[in-house]
């Protein structure tokens, strides 16, 4: 069984800055994606960085510049330093990896507030 576990979210002021973790476990034989989505309240979920399957990384625009994905193969975790926050940054951010263990399949993790306001 493979869980995604995060970490780092919280609250803080506008310009301020946080780092997120995200660890994979279980029995895991490859990782193909691996990366950050969130869902702010009233609003869909929308992907915020990303490791893609061909190793290249994709942010979404709104991010680009601000933040930035970071990952350790050695221990299956991926991180995303967010820093300039804005109050429009606060949701529920979300780890999401396709992972082959038994079968290939999506996994998403619990999430984690992150609240930006003074």
């Amino acid at each position: 069984q493979v869980q995604l576990v995060e970490s780092g979210g919280g609250l803080v002021q506008p310009g301020g800055s946080l780092r997120l973790s995200c660890a994979a476990s279980g029995s895991i034989f490859n990782i193909y994606t691996m990366g950050w989505y969130r869902q702010a309240l009233g609003k869909q979920r929308e992907l915020v960085a990303t490791f893609t399957g061909g190793g290249s990384i994709k942010y979404a625009d709104s991010v680009k510049g601000r933040f930035t994905i970071s990952r350790d193969n050695a221990k299956n975790t991926v991180y995303l330093q967010m820093n300039s926050l804005k109050p429009e940054d606060t949701a529920v951010y979300y780890c999401n990896a396709e992972i082959r263990s038994s079968y290939r399949g999506n996994y998403w993790g619990q999430g984690t507030q992150v609240t930006v306001s003074s």
